[in-house]
């Protein structure tokens, strides 16, 4: 099996979800959200504008999908690949979820993104990631539903699944692309795909906002994964059935609580829903909001206290394989 020698892997067993945990203290609820957010992007999205004229280097590939299909032929693994995205294997399943593999994100003009950069190097290149079965896209924000990320992934043998009345956004070349309501699941090669709604909201644009936005729960014999997508505090990841791995966005909540859980509430959510262990991902790769880049881990792991083992933290790249419970 070959691993490249920069990328490490992880083999997580699993611990007892009951154990205690320390309470965490809820962050302070902007008053006024949209003032808030108003400020929040006009003190860096001109700056960013700006930057998209000048070219942005690419990043070379990683085998990053095939060191998952050895590692857990069986089982469940994945690669955080940075920001909302995330590889996963689920037996003989490849998954990515809101694959963004550009430089920068944002409305395309021509040949050019207008947008925000990535602060992190890409940890592989999405062509290399042709041919897996699924894509699945939380909602259709730009640091989730990335066009040109989708079109290098384009083909015949891989399908797409969306929230409601967003098929039309992804590009031609896929198998089929399917809309999944919240609340409704389906049978993906052997593997139960359901999607749930967060506390969020599904816009394209500012007033693009019917369209919908989900969570997915990948289920099949051996094991379960959450991909809660981008939420605000909510119940309705709570009491989840035998999640061996959640995945939660920990960073934006700076003005964006109402819309971007805070570290502290993504533990409790994380807590509430069973799951054995926490891939917190949504941090420190674009520069979304007015946190510092790294203060969401800091947060997470200080809110964990003595139960911090059942977070999973590494490199974009670096590659989990999560045992089933003993």
């Amino acid at each position: 099996m070959f691993v490249p020698s920069h990328m490490a892997t992880k083999v997580l067993a699993m611990p007892d979800p009951q154990r205690a945990s320390r309470p965490s203290k809820p962050a302070p609820r902007t008053r006024r959200p949209v003032a808030a957010a108003v400020r929040s992007g006009l003190r860096r999205y001109p700056a960013e504008l700006l930057a998209s004229l000048r070219p942005t280097p690419e990043h070379g590939p990683l085998p990053v999908r095939d060191v998952l299909l050895e590692l857990a032929p069986h089982g469940l693994a994945a690669a955080w690949l940075g920001h909302a995205s995330v590889l996963a294997t689920m037996g003989e399943l490849t998954v990515a979820v809101d694959p963004v593999l550009s430089t920068r994100i944002g409305p395309r003009l021509g040949a050019r993104v207008f947008g925000l950069s990535r602060r992190t190097p890409l940890p592989i290149d999405a062509a290399s990631l042709r041919g897996i079965d699924a894509v699945l896209i939380t909602h259709a924000h730009f640091d989730h539903l990335d066009r040109p990320t989708l079109a290098r992934l384009a083909d015949p043998r891989t399908t797409v699944i969306v929230p409601p009345r967003c098929a039309r956004l992804i590009p031609r070349g896929f198998k089929a692309v399917i809309e999944l309501p919240a609340g409704e699941a389906i049978d993906f090669h052997g593997v139960e795909l359901r999607a749930l709604m967060p506390r969020h909201w599904g816009a394209r644009a500012w007033l693009d906002r019917r369209r919908g936005f989900n969570a997915y729960i990948l289920r099949s014999d051996d094991a379960a994964a959450l991909f809660a997508g981008d939420t605000a505090e909510t119940d309705v990841f709570d009491n989840l059935d035998g999640i061996d791995l959640a995945a939660f966005g920990i960073g934006a909540y700076e003005p964006w609580e109402h819309m971007h859980a805070t570290p502290e509430q993504v533990w409790r959510m994380f807590l509430a829903s069973g799951a054995r262990r926490l891939l917190p991902v949504h941090h420190s790769t674009f520069e979304l909001s007015d946190e510092p880049m790294h203060e969401p881990i800091t947060r997470l792991m200080n809110a964990a206290g003595d139960d911090a083992e059942r977070v999973i933290v590494g490199e974009p790249g670096e590659i989990v394989v999560v045992e089933p419970p003993r």
